[in-house]
């Protein structure tokens, strides 16, 4: 297989990976009456850092006011709130509510359940975590933790 078949297989792989992942959410977001991009939002904010409305739209990838119209309604929905940045006047920190908290345990709950990666074995997924982070961000140092070259440059927004 020569590098542009190798390419397009790997395409394919994402998109059918993309494909399953979506389906098995869109199923969950229906029984709990969101959208699909209100699950995303809700998937985004339980990384464990607190986010801006605008960084969730740029992790969205969709504009401010579509990002804005969203955090209204999960927070009529009692699923998150806002709060005065810590270090910007201007700017709210977009918080999961506890009601919000239980239903970002029961997405992940669920995408634990149905993920497409319980294929593999545990070292095969750490493999394939350590391969996907260097598609993303490039190769680390050795030693490096996943995810602190994205954290540092989350914090300095």
């Amino acid at each position: 297989m020569d590098d542009r078949q190798l390419t397009e297989e790997l395409y394919d792989c994402l998109f059918a990976i993309r494909t399953q992942v979506h389906a098995e959410l869109k199923d969950l977001a229906r029984e709990v009456g969101l959208t699909d991009a209100q699950v995303d939002a809700l998937w985004r904010l339980s990384r464990g850092r607190e986010m801006t409305a605008r960084r969730l739209a740029d992790l969205l990838q969709c504009d401010a006011s579509t990002a804005t119209a969203m955090i209204d309604r999960l927070e009529k929905r009692g699923l998150v709130r806002r709060v005065p940045h810590p270090n910007d006047r201007r700017a709210k920190v977009i918080q999961l509510t506890p009601e919000g908290c239980a239903l970002r345990d029961r997405v992940i709950q669920h995408t634990i359940e149905h993920s497409p990666f319980d294929r593999l074995d545990h070292e095969s997924r750490l493999r394939l975590l350590t391969l996907l982070r260097e598609v993303i961000d490039g190769p680390r140092p050795t030693g490096e933790a996943i995810g602190v070259k994205d954290t540092v440059k989350e914090e300095q927004q």
